[in-house]
């Protein structure tokens, strides 16, 4: 047995190894997390609590949300729906200069409220939307940057996987934090429309001007997309109405959106099985995280580590506001090396303490942990969604995107000073339904 303080030592440094050597996160936390528990009480226990914590993790009701939000995004993504979404917001946005590109942002935001996923909204608009502008056009670093940007509002818009983990971590209730990441969503969608729309006032060379669309082809592409918005409607409506709870909406969700690609004739059983395995590899990969979160929880709550560093910021007298700062500082450089959910799991369980004794409203706060590793997917040196869009834009110069997001960063920065400064912007829908 040693004391505590070396143990948090020990853990944190193999966990921050294990990383180094490309260790899947999840089985790196549940690895330090044993080793730092067995160091304190011995390895009998941590092997016990090793067998029963991983089972219950797995067979947790309310983790079923996730594979189930998963497959509802994956059949959307299999079935083609992602393009008739592009099609439509090209047909009603795409007459002005830069309308493809406000068009993206658009999709984006719509895929989001089905897909919940970042970099599957990266990469699916990487292949729809990305071919459209480059024809007509568009500057690379205009086109990539958007994409990448647009792409993070897969995180925050509702269905968010992140905001459902943070419920599951502390026990918040998801539905409201669902009700909570809508006004943000909407406030990021139309700041990133205001930046296309800046940018091509200093570059007008980077876009062209579209063509209108005649009010007959808009009116038809809505119809197209009409089954699938009211089911979105429906899924989250019905998790604020108390109709059903988060599970049970995702299960809603997957298979409403399985009937209508069927009723569609999109569905065959190759789409089908594509669905269902993406759903099991995404899903299983976020367990297998959570399970980790939880050893290494257990590792935290018998080294009193959230009591420590919240008693030395206290003691720094940074007040109120300063400690909020830094907790942010520390997740915006943890989201520029590390994935944007592992960063949720590893950080929340450490500054949520310290944060709830500072007075701040939980809700809120999951919505700015949120946007916090929503901007690490868009920042170097790892920004995934950067990755996801190189990977799919071979020719593309990893920097061109980074040259093209710069602006979004920064709108995306002054979105977080505001949501501080008005935290009733996030907890004006959640507080009515309180």
């Amino acid at each position: 047995m040693i004391g505590p303080n070396l143990a948090i030592l020990i853990g944190f440094g193999s966990l921050l190894l294990l990383c180094l050597l490309r260790v899947p996160i999840g089985l790196a936390m549940g690895a330090a997390g044993i080793l730092g528990f067995g160091l304190m009480t011995g390895f009998e226990p941590a092997f016990k609590l090793l067998s029963h914590s991983v089972i219950s993790t797995f067979s947790d009701y309310t983790m079923g949300l996730v594979p189930l939000f998963i497959l509802m995004g994956a059949v959307a993504v299999t079935s083609g729906m992602s393009g008739e979404l592009f099609r439509a917001a090209q047909l009603w946005l795409g007459n002005f200069r830069g309308g493809l590109a406000v068009a993206t942002v658009a999709s984006c935001g719509g895929f989001a409220a089905i897909c919940g996923s970042s970099a599957a909204t990266a990469a699916t608009m990487t292949r729809v939307a990305l071919p459209e502008m480059k024809k007509h056009g568009y500057s690379e670093r205009l086109a990539t940057g958007v994409i990448a940007a647009g792409g993070t509002l897969g995180v925050l818009i509702p269905p968010s996987i992140a905001l459902a983990v943070y419920g599951l971590l502390t026990q918040q209730s998801v539905g409201l934090l669902f009700m909570a990441g809508v006004v943000p969503g909407i406030i990021a969608i139309a700041m990133y429309m205001l930046v296309v729309k800046v940018w091509l006032a200093v570059r007008p060379q980077d876009a062209p001007v579209g063509q209108q669309a005649a009010m007959r082809e808009r009116l038809s592409s809505l119809t197209r997309l009409g089954p699938i918005m009211l089911l979105i409607l429906f899924v989250i409506g019905g998790i604020y109405g108390g109709l059903f709870t988060p599970t049970e909406a995702g299960a809603v969700g997957a298979a409403g959106a399985i009937a209508i690609v069927a009723l569609g004739k999109r569905l065959s059983w190759k789409t089908l099985f594509s669905s269902l395995a993406e759903s099991v590899r995404m899903g299983a990969a976020i367990l297998l995280i959570m399970a980790g979160a939880v050893l290494f929880g257990y590792f935290l709550a018998v080294t009193e580590t959230p009591q420590k560093a919240a008693q030395l910021l206290i003691d720094a007298d940074l007040g109120r506001y300063g400690t909020l700062l830094v907790i942010i500082g520390i997740m915006l450089v943890l989201g520029c090396l590390i994935d944007a959910l592992a960063v949720v799991i590893l950080i929340v369980p450490l500054v949520y303490p310290i944060v709830m004794q500072l007075g701040f409203d939980p809700i809120w706060f999951g919505v700015i942990v949120t946007m916090c590793v929503e901007l690490g997917l868009i920042t170097p040196p790892f920004g995934l969604n950067v990755f996801v869009i190189k990977g799919l834009s071979k020719r593309t110069d990893i920097w061109t995107i980074y040259k093209g997001v710069t602006p979004f960063i920064i709108v995306d920065l002054l979105r977080i000073g505001l949501l501080i400064a008005f935290p009733s912007l996030v907890l004006f829908l959640p507080d009515m339904a309180r």
